[in-house]
């Protein structure tokens, strides 16, 4: 079977890299860029540089879009009759459902989209793109997208692959900042980052059990403390908290986690899992 043919709207580092994905699994490709001069490496390779966005959109039957925000999407689209737009641009679940009511006000298809890697990871089959919004324009043009990632659709609401998206980032943020935390804790006594870090790779998929298991207690808003309490939590994390002191490491993130413990505990949770502080983020 023949590769469908794209249009790429944008051509920074991420949508390059889509791109040349692209290319590289046979996908006929035009491109279009505000500044044509970042289409010069895709076209030597075999893109079509199309003069306008319009011209770009009516070229292929689906267009992928990633640009700076949704500003710079607004500016660049207007969106064809008939065609698909997936749009992988990074912004709120706010913006993709007006985003969807913009494009289908333009009598286009749209699903949402969110990489979740970084430029050299887009045509990795091992890291995910996730989308939202119609099924059948995403198992219509499944294949394709495959060639970027693995392509996970989390429903029917447009928001979803942006809400994902921004709590995932979170969630990388907070591991990556609680390891460099820990890491400047543990080379203050001569070990290297180099000899902690695959201790705390193996702890981490320890980690991602508890939160396996944490999940249904978060679900049925029932947190037995039969693991280890908010109680323990607190005595325990006073020690990380000495330890980063006394090595002259800063300490806000652990007095942070620490605050939600003991508000966790004024509300009645003393005795409860670890999960039970969603209640007091939530608030």
């Amino acid at each position: 079977m023949n590769a469908e043919s794209v249009t790429v709207i944008g051509l920074g580092q991420m949508g390059s890299a889509l791109a040349a994905a692209l290319i590289d699994r046979g996908h006929p490709v035009t491109v279009w860029n505000r500044s044509p001069a970042k289409a010069k490496a895709l076209v030597e390779r075999g893109a079509t540089l199309a003069a306008t966005p319009e011209e770009a959109m009516a070229a292929t039957a689906l267009t992928l879009a990633c640009v700076l925000d949704y500003t710079a999407l607004r500016s660049s689209l207007t969106p064809v009759a008939g065609k698909t737009l997936i749009n992988l641009t990074s912004g709120s679940p706010e913006q993709a459902h007006e985003f969807q009511e913009w494009a289908h006000a333009h009598g286009a298809r749209y699903l949402d989209g969110a990489i979740m890697t970084t430029p050299p990871g887009v045509g990795n089959p091992d890291l995910m793109f996730l989308y939202s919004g119609e099924e059948q324009v995403f198992q219509a043009h499944r294949a394709t997208l495959a060639a970027l990632g693995d392509p996970i659709l989390l429903g029917a609401d447009p928001g979803l692959a942006s809400l994902y998206d921004t709590a995932l980032l979170g969630l990388m943020w907070a591991t990556m900042t609680g390891w460099l935390h820990g890491t400047a804790v543990v080379t203050a006594d001569g070990p290297k980052a180099t000899e902690f870090t695959p201790i705390a790779n193996r702890w981490l998929t320890t980690v991602a059990t508890f939160m396996s298991a944490y999940a249904a207690q978060v679900d049925e808003g029932r947190y037995p403390g039969d693991d280890a309490t908010v109680d323990v939590q607190i005595a325990t994390i006073d020690h990380l908290i000495h330890a980063a002191d006394r090595r002259g490491v800063a300490n806000a993130l652990p007095e942070l986690m620490k605050r939600a413990m003991v508000e966790a505990r004024a509300a009645g949770h003393g005795s409860d899992s670890y999960a039970s502080v969603i209640e007091v983020l939530r608030r």
